[in-house]
């Protein structure tokens, strides 16, 4: 269990990080990790999670990921938001919420705010062996 949700990102990317920028103005209390300084074991996570995608740790320790984890985010904050969350959760819109999230994920270095590291493959990225 966590005292307040989690949001980790990758903290390289900065597509990534200018989303997060967004995220921290809607009503919601949380925490923001990149996921690059974050203890994801305590998390209940991996680096290889991670690099892969957007993660949201509920407080009672579940991990979501891609846009299932958006969509949680949406429904942790207040109204009008978790309406939106909740559209995104059902049977075929969440299909399309997944769909449009890997298609962002694999373009995001094409993105505005995107840095050359985006491009990189995660192991390729600056730091990786470091952080591994």
């Amino acid at each position: 269990m966590v005292d307040l949700p989690v949001l980790i990102y990758d903290g390289d990317c900065g597509f990534c990080t200018r989303s997060v920028r967004l995220a921290e103005r809607l009503p919601v209390r949380m925490r923001i990790l990149p996921w690059q300084e974050a203890d994801l074991a305590a998390l209940r996570t991996t680096s290889d999670r991670a690099r892969h995608e957007v993660l949201w740790v509920a407080r009672s320790g579940r991990v979501f990921g891609g846009a299932a984890a958006v969509a949680e985010l949406l429904k942790n904050c207040r109204t009008p938001w978790p309406v939106l969350g909740l559209l995104m959760s059902a049977p075929v819109l969440r299909l399309l919420a997944e769909w449009a999230y890997r298609w962002v994920a694999a373009n995001r270095y094409r993105l505005p705010g995107a840095t050359p590291a985006c491009q990189l493959p995660p192991a390729e990225r600056p730091g990786h062996s470091a952080r591994s």
